[in-house]
């Protein structure tokens, strides 16, 4: 157990700080060759649009084996600013270097804090005033991030994590995991006294936690369209899987914490967006379909049994009929797809033991819906998908009775099967 995730010396520069009005955090592990940027564009924003405030840059880092910090530290900000270059404490992940910001912005009572991803190369200094300006001047609570970004970059985004927090909470935040948000300090201040921040929650699924908890404890919400989104995109083929096991982990742990408020929640409501007005094409992303739909395969050889097991009938069917398909007819439907999410929910809520390997069995289906959200988007500009998004996500609204109803039905057919 430990108290703060500051580390002494770290402490005494917040001391000498004494306070602030805005704070903007970039955590950080192993971004040499982005951080300078990063932090270039910052100062420059804080510069540009909040000179008149007192300023604070901090760099939550941690432990990077690479130059991060010393490129961090050797980079000049304006001289009004302030920076601190720390390595946080408490377990390895963004979960414990988002909460030493907030430690810092607590302690030194900013009006306003901000946090940025360290791997963003598209950042411009407008992000800083996009995210701030809504808490500083229109009274909101929690700002979330609106991108332009590629079809195929967000495909967990786009295929799961829009889609539930959309059904079960009923706010349309189109990158609840995003990565830039801004905050005011009453939820600074919530944040920080929740139990959450040596959990398996802080360490893998921060991101969707904060837009959660800012939902369903009735913070004021907007979002800032920021434009292009262009960082380290990663092939879903080949990097996803485990950021898909973590994701999910949360959504259902939130679901779980969260059930009186989501079961009577009824459709969906947009929020306000401010900042960037245009759509702005994204850089192409490589993606290897084939290499999806083979694991798809691959996994409906080995767990096959177990799906049919798990599955209703007609989502079981559905996956068997994609699996005899060939590779350019491979196509697992988005109905069976929010079917199967939301089995996988159920199931995963009574499930006694190793819920991570329930995860890992599942994790194939999930290479599936998006080989088949390639295909039915492959012909489309990334605004034209935008809209078969949208679709998915009413699809998820559409059928939300189907998951309270499995949600609390889901036990006993379990142990009938005897899984349980």
């Amino acid at each position: 157990m430990y108290k703060s995730a500051l580390r002494a010396y770290t402490s005494k520069r917040i001391e000498e700080i004494e306070r602030g009005d805005i704070l903007v955090g970039i955590p950080c592990y192993n971004n040499e060759k982005t951080i300078a940027h990063v932090i270039q564009m910052v100062t420059h924003g804080l510069n540009k649009h909040f000179k008149s405030t007192k300023n604070i840059i901090l760099i939550a880092d941690g432990g990077s084996t690479d130059d991060t910090r010393e490129v961090a530290k050797e980079f000049e900000i304006k001289p009004w600013q302030e920076k601190i270059v720390s390595i946080y404490r408490g377990p390895a992940g963004k979960g414990s270097a988002v909460r030493s910001i907030l430690e810092a912005a607590a302690r030194l009572e900013v009006r306003a804090c901000a946090i940025v991803d360290s791997d963003i190369r598209s950042i411009t200094s407008d992000w800083i005033k996009y995210l701030i300006e809504p808490i500083l001047e229109k009274g909101y609570h929690f700002v979330a991030p609106i991108y332009s970004r590629h079809k195929y970059d967000g495909t967990i985004t786009n295929n799961i994590v829009y889609n539930l927090t959309r059904a079960l909470y009923g706010k349309r935040i189109r990158q609840p995991i995003g990565g830039d948000f801004a905050f005011s300090k009453e939820v600074v201040a919530f944040y920080i006294s929740q139990p959450v921040w040596e959990t398996d929650v802080a360490r893998f699924g921060i991101d969707v936690w904060m837009t959660t908890q800012a939902i369903t404890h009735q913070f004021k919400i907007c979002q800032a369209n920021l434009g292009v989104k262009i960082h380290d995109a990663k092939d879903p083929a080949d990097h996803l899987a485990p950021m898909f096991r973590q994701v999910i982990w949360t959504l259902f742990s939130l679901m779980e914490e969260n059930e009186e408020y989501w079961t009577k929640v009824k459709g969906s409501v947009s929020v306000q967006t401010f900042g960037f007005d245009k759509f702005m094409e994204p850089e192409p992303i490589n993606i290897d379909i084939d290499n999806l739909v083979y694991k798809f395969k691959m996994g409906f050889k080995q767990f096959g049994a177990f799906w049919k097991d798990v599955l209703d009938p007609a989502s079981y069917k559905a996956v068997k009929e994609a699996f005899r398909a060939s590779n350019k007819r491979f196509n697992l439907p988005l109905e069976t797809w929010v079917k199967i999410l939301y089995e996988l929910a159920a199931t995963f809520h009574y499930w006694p033991l190793n819920r991570r390997k329930l995860l890992d069995l599942m994790t194939p289906l999930y290479h599936g819906r998006v080989a088949s959200f390639i295909r039915e988007s492959w012909d489309m500009n990334s605004q034209e998908a935008e809209q078969l998004v949208e679709k998915q996500a009413q699809a998820f609204e559409d059928q939300k009775e189907y998951l309270i109803q499995i949600w609390f039905q889901k036990k006993d057919n379990l142990k009938k099967l005897k899984l349980l």
